[in-house]
């Protein structure tokens, strides 16, 4: 996933526009839809800026992101991040699973509740095992 497209996610996923982000983070709403479009590439204190107004690390803004390294249940969608938490389903999963799950996406979307993210990985368990 490009860094444009996971900007676009986190907002999405909090249900806010543009226009509350840009506010949250103190930056144009201009130049967060280059960010979101991919037309320019942000500074180390913009991402800092952007990750805060998540209310996440800079690490778990990047995650997903190609270039960048290892996952935190932080940075895992909303759902799934739900699935992990769960004492007792939860429990079932390695973090090699935990890290397969959080970069499933079809057409662009990702499951949107933990019962989506668990039938997931019973269908991909009984698959692959």
């Amino acid at each position: 996933m490009k860094l444009s497209e996971r900007l676009r996610e986190l907002r999405a996923e909090r249900n806010l526009r543009l226009k509350d982000v840009a506010a949250i983070a103190g930056i144009s709403v201009p130049y967060l839809s280059d960010l979101e479009r991919g037309r320019t590439n942000p500074s180390l204190d913009t991402l800092q800026t952007l990750a805060t107004a998540y209310d996440i690390t800079v690490h778990d803004l990047l995650e997903s992101v190609e270039f960048y390294g290892l996952n935190t249940d932080g940075a895992l969608p909303k759902g799934l991040a739900d699935l992990v938490a769960d004492p007792v389903l939860g429990g079932q999963l390695t973090p090699d699973w935990v890290r397969t799950l959080s970069r499933i996406e079809l057409r662009g979307k990702r499951p949107r509740d933990k019962q989506d993210w668990y039938e997931i990985y019973l269908h991909l368990k009984r698959i692959l095992e």
